[in-house]
């Protein structure tokens, strides 16, 4: 049984590309930042910052 789950673990790994590890990463930055564009005066220039730096996760060749 052990076996099997280590071999189902690896099959997992290695299916899941660098574009869905980098969205792992970039989709909650999206939503911090999505939360912080709320608050008056800074909300969209940290919206902005945050949005361009998961932009560039995203981009990263994993």
């Amino acid at each position: 049984m052990k076996f099997i789950i280590i071999v189902l673990s690896l099959m997992i790994l290695s299916t899941t590309s660098g574009c869905a590890l980098t969205k792992l990463v970039s989709v909650p930055m999206r939503i911090g930042g999505a939360v912080m564009s709320i608050v008056p005066v800074a909300g969209n220039t940290m919206h902005d910052a945050i949005d361009e730096s998961a932009d560039i996760i995203d981009e990263m060749p994993f």
